[in-house]
């Protein structure tokens, strides 16, 4: 599978088709709709949406997403980091997330958070196989009982001589 990564608005369609589609997942996987801690991004709240599309002959079909919310001068949350189930499987989700990683490093973020939910262990295995170290609940999630808090530190890119 082919596929590209760009930054896009967080208002593009078909980012915008893709947040859905995880809302939908999100929503049958814990039988209802309250499911997000702190509740939803808007779009004040996101730096960086990237939207990964699968490149064919006959056009392309956008297959992911991730976003990078700032939390203070040196970290960022990933947020909204989803792949349609077509896209699964493909290494596009770990694309994405480095590319997350690389746009948080060129804004000095250093160290990346996320949240991901108690009934989503296939997220879990993926962000511990990335790096990703469990951390106690932090911010919006401080007490939820569907949370589970991840973090990574980042390696500063190399300085130009």
């Amino acid at each position: 599978m082919t596929w590209t990564i760009e930054e896009r608005p967080w208002d593009d369609p078909a980012g915008v088709a893709l947040r859905l589609a995880q809302r939908a997942e999100l929503d049958a996987r814990y039988g209802s709709d309250d499911h997000e801690p702190g509740g939803a991004p808007s779009a004040a709240e996101i730096d960086v949406f990237l939207v990964a599309t699968h490149v064919r002959d006959d056009g392309a079909t956008a297959i992911g997403c991730g976003a990078l919310r700032r939390l203070d001068e040196h970290s960022a949350e990933v947020k909204r980091m989803y792949v349609t189930p077509a896209g699964r499987g493909s290494g596009v989700a770990p694309a994405i997330l480095r590319a997350l990683e690389a746009a948080a490093k060129q804004r000095g973020w250093l160290t990346l958070r996320l949240e991901t939910g108690t009934a989503q262990p296939d997220a879990i295995r993926f962000y511990q196989r990335e790096g990703y170290r469990e951390i106690p609940l932090y911010g919006k999630y401080l007490g939820s009982p569907i949370s589970r808090c991840f973090e990574k530190a980042l390696q500063a890119p190399p300085r130009s001589a």
